[in-house]
């Protein structure tokens, strides 16, 4: 990786593909998602948590086999939505510290080994006159999201946590009679804890924000039979 920070002045010519692909990490069968992201997965995706060691972290489905995203179709995304983590491409947040200032400042880099980067079929970053394109201005927006996820997530899952509302299952996904696929170690919205909180709990997850998080996790399960749908037409086209 070679992660400088861009400039409109060394980087005004620029050119970014915004592809995906296998080749970029995109074939994997779950992504990290945050909460700012939760109402757009959970059109698409299945939204389920796992305990790490550094804590609680939600994640959409995107695949049943190892490495396997059955919303990539070569080098796009087939879904509606791209997650953010993915969205981002090859573009970070690096912390920029001042001279003699230990306070760090998130600026914009991006990876100039990546394969997209300097593209001649890509997307510029900057206009004619040195402003951001809308591409630059999109790719900030994303990042902004994954910053600040990484800082209000933890507070989020545990308040759902401390709440009783995640409960661990073994999720069992059936694909046909002779395929079956079990998805251990993870954590879903209880629907009956959720049904049954009532006042100053409830009332306190309500003013949080938590319980539309809890609520869309919950709604997000019901994506499980698209994930069953899109494997079954894979290995339809595979036989």
């Amino acid at each position: 990786m070679n992660p400088v920070q861009i400039n409109n002045i060394d980087h005004a010519d620029l050119r970014v593909s915004p592809r995906a692909g296998a080749a970029f990490g995109d074939a994997a069968n779950q992504t990290l998602i945050f909460p700012a992201e939760f109402e757009e997965v959970q059109r698409e995706f299945a939204i389920i948590f796992r305990r790490r060691d550094e804590g609680l972290q939600a994640y959409a489905l995107l695949g049943l086999d190892r490495d396997e995203n059955l919303f990539l179709s070569g080098d796009y995304w087939t879904s509606r939505y791209v997650p953010a983590s993915h969205q981002r491409g090859p573009f970070s947040i690096g912390m920029v510290r001042p001279s003699g200032d230990d306070v760090g400042e998130p600026m914009l880099h991006v990876d100039l080994d990546d394969g997209r980067v300097g593209d001649s079929t890509g997307l510029p970053l900057f206009l004619e006159h040195g402003g951001n394109t809308p591409y630059l201005e999109h790719i900030t927006g994303v990042l902004r999201l994954l910053y600040e996820g990484l800082e209000t997530a933890p507070a989020a899952y545990t308040a759902l946590d401390e709440a009783g509302l995640l409960t661990p299952v073994t999720l069992t996904v059936d694909v046909s009679e002779e395929r079956r696929y079990t998805i251990a170690d993870v954590l879903v919205v209880d629907l009956e804890h959720l049904a049954a909180l009532k006042g100053e709990p409830l009332d306190r997850l309500h003013r949080s924000g938590v319980l539309r998080l809890a609520i869309l996790a919950a709604a997000s399960l019901g994506n499980i039979q698209q994930l069953i749908a899109r494997k079954q037409s894979l290995l339809t086209q595979n036989d």
